[in-house]
């Protein structure tokens, strides 16, 4: 089921960020093409292994949304984005979060206290982002059902397990090896 998301993971070209081995695929960086096969087989395989009993689907930008639009037009779940940009809307969370390779700030919007969600990234790797998000949603009382990172990396949904007490799920786990993207399992395996 996994086979266009595979065959684009071990294709992923390798640049360097510092002493960071940035792989670069539709997935997590809109580049090269993203295939609407690997969006739906990605969408198909959340839908099958995670409690869709949600009230919205939540993604973080930039590279959540593409996820969060292909699985909310998969279930008819609405979905919403934690941003970059500040609005200054009533209820607006601010969020400051570290990448293995930056730091920024993310804003919350039009999530409210109970509400059931499923939150969407694309790659766990150091667990800067989700850690400090899952735990500001934790903060507003926000009922997280389900977290997914698509991709696996390094010891990073570990760490957020750790720190946030939620699962994560991912639906493949990579390393960079020799300068390759090599897989090293599968929510399928």
């Amino acid at each position: 089921m996994l086979e266009e998301v595979k065959k684009s993971l071990e294709a992923s070209p390798i640049v360097k960020k510092g002493d960071y081995n940035y792989f670069v695929n539709p997935i997590s960086d809109g580049v090269p093409t993203m295939k609407p096969s690997m969006l739906r087989e990605l969408a198909n395989v959340v839908k099958e292994h995670v409690d869709m009993d949600i009230d919205k689907i939540v993604a973080i930008e930039a590279m959540g949304i593409h996820l969060a639009t292909a699985l909310s037009l998969a279930t008819d779940i609405p979905f919403v984005i934690i941003r970059k940009r500040q609005y200054g809307l009533e209820g607006e969370k601010e969020i400051s979060q570290k990448t293995g390779y930056g730091s920024s700030k993310l804003y919350i919007n039009d999530l409210k206290e109970g509400e059931k969600i499923l939150l969407i990234d694309d790659v766990v790797s150091t667990g800067g982002t989700l850690i400090s998000t899952l735990n500001a949603l934790k903060e507003l009382n926000i009922d997280i059902k389900a977290a997914v990172a698509v991709i696996e990396k390094g010891e990073g949904k570990k760490l957020v397990e750790k720190e946030t007490g939620i699962p994560i799920f991912s639906v493949v786990k990579l390393d960079v090896i020799d300068g390759k993207v090599v897989i090293e399992k599968t929510i399928e395996d």
